[in-house]
């Protein structure tokens, strides 16, 4: 596939993500995606058409992983200016503006650009950790990418409310340790949460992710799906080296935990 040639800022670097061909630019100075957002590009269900909005969206890895299940119109939203202008590269990079785009702001005021109700799906791979918890880093995009800075877990939660249609999805991957917090908190916006799946690092350790799906103003019902056990005896599961790789655009619904 031959590529617009953007150049690369210092620091940064051009990976392949592995599938379809797509390349990403990434820094470790900034922000390098991780297994949780490919793990979320390949856990939500995507409309085939329709439009989906990305929020936290770093250098726009979720946006390009989606681009390969879905005709759809894709927006990223981040508020980092260096990691927004990462992503809108990442974009012209892989000859994507037909489809993707990347808007520089708060999700808080995201309505206000793309409006209510909008979007079939929304994605957040949003930071895991209270301000008050943990180790905050000194460089500040990698300590916003971590912790709350920009947003707290109801502002996230509020956002997706705002910008997802009645019937349309709201995927998200976080940590165990906040699920009482996010179920409560997507009742309150009126998301039903409908899909469920715990990561585990290895067989017999506990969850450190979880994917969660919910329905804009959906009846409950909540589906527990298997557990997926990223390291077996022999590296890596093969359903996470399928997805991974390309050879699967999603993570199976259901069969044995890997």
């Amino acid at each position: 596939m031959e590529k617009n040639d953007n150049g690369l800022r210092p620091g940064e670097r051009l990976d392949d993500l592995l599938t379809h061909e797509l390349q990403i630019i990434q820094s470790d100075e900034v922000f390098s995606f991780s297994l949780d957002a490919v793990l979320l590009a390949r856990f939500c269900k995507v409309p085939p058409r329709g439009r989906i909005v990305d929020l936290c969206t770093g250098n726009g890895v979720i946006p390009l992983l989606l681009s390969t299940r879905t005709k759809a119109d894709i927006v990223g939203v981040e508020i980092q200016d260096r990691l927004a202008d990462m992503a809108a590269r990442n974009v012209r990079w892989n000859r994507l503006e037909d489809r993707l785009r990347i808007v520089h702001g708060d999700l808080k005021q995201a309505h206000d650009v793309l409006g209510y109700g909008q979007f079939d799906l929304v994605t957040v791979n949003p930071p895991y950790l209270p301000i008050a918890s943990g180790d905050r880093k000194l460089n500040p995009h990698i300590a916003a990418a971590r912790h709350e800075l920009f947003c707290t877990l109801d502002d996230v939660l509020a956002a997706c409310s705002r910008l997802v249609r009645t019937g349309g999805k709201v995927a998200m991957v976080h940590r165990p340790s906040r699920l009482a917090e996010i179920m409560s908190g997507m009742q309150k916006y009126r998301l039903e949460p409908k899909r469920m799946r715990f990561i585990h690092p290895r067989e017999g350790q506990e969850a450190n992710m979880v994917l969660i799906e919910a329905t804009r103003d959906g009846k409950p019902e909540l589906r527990v799906l298997p557990p997926l056990i990223v390291h077996s005896a022999d590296g890596y599961c093969q359903e996470l080296l399928d997805v991974y790789y390309g050879h699967a655009d999603e993570l199976k619904e259901k069969g044995e935990a890997q």
